[in-house]
């Protein structure tokens, strides 16, 4: 049993770091993330921040979703 509690900790720690990294990479309201290119003024560049944003706000939720799931199986483990 103490070696699933070390698996479900390690992969705690990398949807951890994960969950960071993927907030981190979103961008606010003011500013898509082709607005740091320069190329935001284009229908191109915001079709493609909007879909850089939808991707990040998806793979948001589902890696909080993974990480309330290990949470929870590590309480009860």
């Amino acid at each position: 049993m103490e070696i699933v509690k070390y698996i479900l900790i390690a992969l705690e720690a990398l949807t951890s770091i994960a969950l960071v990294a993927v907030v981190l990479m979103q961008s606010g309201k003011e500013a898509g993330l082709g607005a740091l290119a320069g190329n935001a003024d284009t229908y191109m560049g915001k079709n493609k921040t909007n879909s850089l944003d939808k991707i990040a706000a998806a793979s948001t939720k589902w890696i909080a979703l993974a990480w309330i799931v290990l949470t929870l199986a590590l309480n009860i483990v």
